[in-house]
C-alpha cells in the first residue's frame, strides 16, 4: 500500500501580521498543492493551520499511511508530545496557563483521530523540494499574492518533490546562519531614509523598524559594524 506524502509550512509577516500556509500532498501519482491565508495571525498559528488543512482535504475514510513532513518544532512536538496532556488537563499547560492555539490543536487532534500518521521533522531551507514548495506557497499567501497552485500529475509536477536529498550548500548556509543568530551582538543597525541609528538592543532596533521600509541587521563586532554600513553605502 502507497503512503500519501505531505509537506507543509506556515509563514507570517510579523507576529502577529499578515500570514500564510502551504501544503503539497503526493497521492496515487497525483499532486496537489493548498494554500490559505489570514490577515492577524502567527507563525505558529499557520504552520498548525498547514497541517490542518492537508489533513482536512484527504476526508475521513483514509487508510493509508500518512508522513507528514514539516520544519516546524513547535507542531511535531506538540501533536506528538504535548497536545493530548494538555487535552486531558483542561487545556492548561504545567504551570496552569491557557494553552496557546487551543482551537487549532483541538481542530488538528479531531483530523488525526483514525489516521496512520507519521510525523517526521525536515529542517527548512536545505533544498529539499517538498519544503522549498510548501514555504514558497505560504510565502506567497502571507504576501498577498498567492502563487498559483498545482493539481494534476506527478510526472507532469516539474518537481522532484519526492527527492530528500540536501542541497549541502544551502545546508552549510543555513548553519552559518544558526549561528550568526545565536551569537552575541555587538550591535544592531537600522536604516530608514538614508539614516542610520546604531542600536544597543534589539528591541530598540525593532522598535523604530517594524511596519516601516527598513533595512537592518545585527553587527557582531565593530568590523563586521563598518562592512554592512558599507554595504549599504552609509557613513
Amino acid at each position: 500500500m502507497q503512503s500519501i506524502i505531505i509537506f507543509t509550512d506556515g509563514a507570517s509577516r510579523g507576529n502577529p501580521g499578515p500570514g500564510g500556509w502551504g501544503a503539497v500532498i503526493v497521492e496515487n501519482g497525483k499532486v496537489i498543492e493548498l494554500g490559505g491565508t489570514d490577515k492577524k495571525t502567527t507563525n505558529n498559528r499557520m504552520e498548525l493551520s498547514g497541517a490542518l488543512g492537508a489533513l482536512l482535504s484527504l476526508g475521513q475514510n483514509k487508510n493509508e499511511k500518512i508522513m507528514l513532513y514539516s520544519d516546524s518544532s513547535y507542531l511535531l512536538n506538540g501533536i506528538t508530545k504535548w497536545a493530548k496532556a494538555w487535552e486531558a488537563n483542561g487545556w492548561k499547560t504545567k504551570t496552569k496557563e491557557d494553552v496557546q492555539n487551543r482551537d487549532l490543536w483541538e481542530k488538528l487532534l479531531d483530523a488525526v483521530d483514525g489516521k496512520n500518521i507519521e510525523w517526521k521533522y525536515l529542517g527548512g531551507h536545505v533544498g529539499i523540494a517538498g519544503n522549498e514548495r510548501a514555504d514558497e506557497i505560504a510565502t506567497s499567501f502571507a504576501g498577498g499574492v498567492p502563487t498559483k497552485l498545482y493539481s494534476g500529475a506527478l510526472s507532469g509536477y516539474g518537481r522532484n518533490i519526492l527527492n530528500f536529498d540536501l542541497d549541502k550548500s544551502l545546508a552549510k548556509e543555513k548553519s552559518a546562519s544558526r549561528a550568526h543568530s545565536n551569537a552575541k551582538a555587538y550591535s544592531y543597525l537600522s536604516l530608514i531614509d538614508g539614516m542610520l541609528i546604531k542600536h544597543s538592543t534589539w528591541a530598540d532596533c525593532e522598535k523604530r523598524v517594524k511596519g516601516k521600509k527598513a533595512k537592518f541587521r545585527k553587527a557582531l563586532s565593530a568590523d563586521d559594524e563598518q562592512a554592512i554600513m558599507k554595504e549599504w553605502g552609509v557613513k
